[in-house]
């Protein structure tokens, strides 16, 4: 099975939250192919892989309850949606291909409460027409594209500041 699941096993933080504080959980959601990260293309997706990436992440944010969640199947990707899109303070979501084709990841999007920001690795309009359009973005916060891997950091500080 090609599902990867990840906890980071830092501290949790507490933000203040008007008067009540209250823990940060971000979910890292990678969809299908992003699991050969750091070998797939690399000149279009970079040399490290996610694995790595994500304890970079860990380490920059030791007090964030960060999980990382990646599937190549649909189904499993809309029901991680579901398992946290109540619970969650934010959701980082880079649905690879989906994102040009899934209408059901877009309906669970919307069906969510938890923000979801949309995180593409290359600058999707740089390439093939047909990665132009997103399913997704009119049910996210937010996207991020073109960016590299820095993006998911890019995510996560948007989610910090609100």
């Amino acid at each position: 099975m090609t599902n990867k699941v990840i906890h980071s096993t830092n501290h949790l933080q507490t933000f203040k939250n008007k008067e009540n504080f209250a823990t940060m959980k971000i979910l890292i959601l990678n969809g299908p192919n992003l699991n050969l990260l750091g070998t797939r293309e690399p000149d279009i997706y970079g040399s490290q892989t996610f694995e790595s990436y994500f304890g970079q992440l860990c380490s920059a944010y030791p007090k964030l309850l960060l999980e990382y969640f990646q599937s190549n199947h649909e189904g499993m990707l809309i029901d991680k949606l579901h398992e946290v899109g109540f619970s969650y303070d934010g959701i980082v979501l880079n649905a690879g291909a989906y994102t040009h084709s899934s209408i059901a990841i877009a309906d669970a999007i919307a069906a969510i409460q938890t923000p979801v920001v949309e995180v593409h690795i290359s600058n999707v309009y740089r390439r093939e027409s047909f990665r132009h359009h997103s399913y997704l973005s009119a049910n996210c916060a937010g996207t991020i594209a073109g960016l590299g891997l820095d993006g998911y950091r890019l995510a996560i500080e948007w989610f910090l500041q609100r």
